[in-house]
């Protein structure tokens, strides 16, 4: 019997193709510096800002890759991620100090862009006003800081001075700290800031106490103070509102 020639084996399926491990190796269009230029920064999701930021991947990963792994170490909140200090994101694969500085640079560049368009619009008119300025840099610390808001005689944000940062007490802040550049400015009114990082904004006795003391500073002065908002996660408590002051 004659034999039959051999059958040839099945070619192999296909495996998963493999993710392009740097943005060299992705086609043009799809890398975000070039849509960043094409299509301008809005069209860009965060993460894939943090890769522009970022500049290269790092361990066979793209640099979105590891973009993401850091906005994930802030769960996805770029507000979380700048509250974090910077040792923190180098817990993440793929960042060094180098790029854990350059990541805290671009977030700080973001927040200061933000007061200056504050700055420069309406003037600042109720609690929640100075609640929407501060709540993006105070509701996420780990530690309390202490900030005079300090007003013009329209009511705009003149400049914003950190007195303290760590546990308020009176023997902290203290009324020179924060009536000096106040009176540099020729302030017409000052508003309190500082968060709590528990969360919860509800004024504790020593909030009560330092408001007590540098509202009469303020009388002696002639440097009213409006109020003093205190900045929680996602809420806040101001006491003109509550009567308090």
């Amino acid at each position: 019997m004659p034999h039959e020639p051999p059958i040839p084996p099945a070619p192999l399926a296909p495996g998963p193709r493999r993710w392009r491990s740097t943005l060299q190796e992705q086609p043009r269009g799809e890398r975000p510096r070039e849509r960043l230029k094409q299509l301008g920064p809005q069209a860009l999701s965060a993460s894939e800002l943090l890769a522009v930021v970022l500049g290269t991947g790092a361990g066979g990963d793209s640099a979105v890759e590891v973009a993401q792994r850091v906005l994930g170490h802030g769960d996805g909140s770029l507000r979380r991620l700048a509250g974090q200090p910077v040792a923190a994101l180098t817990a993440v694969r793929g960042v060094g100090p180098a790029r854990a500085v350059a990541v805290h640079a671009a977030l700080e560049l973001g927040r200061r862009l933000a007061l200056e368009t504050r700055e420069e619009g309406a003037p600042i008119r109720s609690p929640r006003d100075v609640f929407q300025l501060y709540a993006p840099r105070l509701q996420d610390l780990p530690v309390e800081e202490f900030h005079v808001a300090v007003l013009d005689a329209q009511h705009r944000l003149e400049r914003d001075v950190l007195v303290t940062r760590g546990i308020l007490n009176s023997s902290l802040v203290h009324p020179r700290e924060v009536f000096r550049e106040a009176i540099a400015e020729r302030a017409a009114a000052i508003v309190l800031v500082h968060n709590h990082p528990s969360g919860d904004p509800t004024p504790s006795p020593d909030d009560r106490a330092v408001t007590e003391q540098l509202v009469a500073a303020g009388r002696l002065l002639d440097i009213p103070v409006h109020d003093h908002i205190i900045v929680g996660r996602g809420r806040y408590s101001s006491f003109a509102e509550a009567g308090l002051l």
